[in-house]
């Protein structure tokens, strides 16, 4: 799941970021208004944290552009303690739900759930392949029942893999996706492949005549079974 944190202050913007990064959810941040327009116009994100007192351009009018331009992404708007107008006129903007600060993170991660497995998302909840299934709100990936213990990264790798499948994902897709802005097109193209290499090393079954996570020769990637 990607998410998108909006927030201005750079301390609870890092806070948040550790938190959600621990829960392996793929973020993607933003510091002002018009860099969450431009990155809300051009990718594609499972929900976002919009913080409404921001530079530029403030959160209750970046909701009010994304609903009028028909962009139905659960937004989850963070409100001062006492901001009650700005809660109503979010909520009447589009807002799925608002949380106010100071908040705690077993309620911000509560509430992140509960928009992420609303109607209309069940079918994304439970992603297989083979004996390995990927819970997409518990966040847990079982091999024959048995919880797997992945990173972040491999953890994204094979949501994004089996959210595409059975159709091959390229190497620059996969970079853009998990590491974001962040990836060099330079040595991308090993770091994928040493990730991939222990994400197979813990889900493949010991003794398989192939694995669950086949190389696509000149494209990328793919899932299958």
């Amino acid at each position: 799941m990607k998410i998108l944190l909006v927030e201005d202050d750079p301390q609870l913007l890092d806070q948040m970021q550790n938190l959600l990064t621990e829960q392996r959810y793929l973020i993607d941040s933003a510091t002002d208004g018009n860099r969450a327009l431009d990155k809300i116009f051009a990718e594609s994100y499972d929900l976002i944290l919009l913080d409404i007192m921001l530079p530029q351009v403030d959160g209750l009018t970046i909701l009010q552009e994304m609903r009028q331009a028909h962009i139905i992404t659960p937004v989850l708007l963070l409100t001062a303690k006492g901001s009650v107008e700005d809660r109503v006129k979010g909520l009447d903007y589009g807002a799925d739900d608002y949380l106010a600060k100071p908040f705690s993170t077993a309620e911000l991660l509560a509430r992140i759930r509960a928009l992420l497995r609303r109607p209309g998302r069940e079918c994304d909840t439970l992603l297989k392949v083979g004996n390995v299934s990927l819970n997409t709100i518990s966040r847990q990936v079982t091999k024959t029942g048995q919880t797997l213990d992945l990173t972040p990264k491999e953890f994204s790798l094979l949501e994004f893999l089996l959210y595409n499948k059975p159709q091959p994902v390229s190497r620059i897709t996969l970079a853009e996706h998990v590491w974001g802005d962040d990836f060099d097109p330079f040595t991308m193209s090993n770091t994928i492949d040493v990730h991939i290499k222990n994400l197979r090393r813990k889900i493949d079954t010991e003794g398989a005549h192939s694995s669950l996570i086949k190389t696509v020769r000149g494209i990328g990637f793919v899932t299958e079974g």
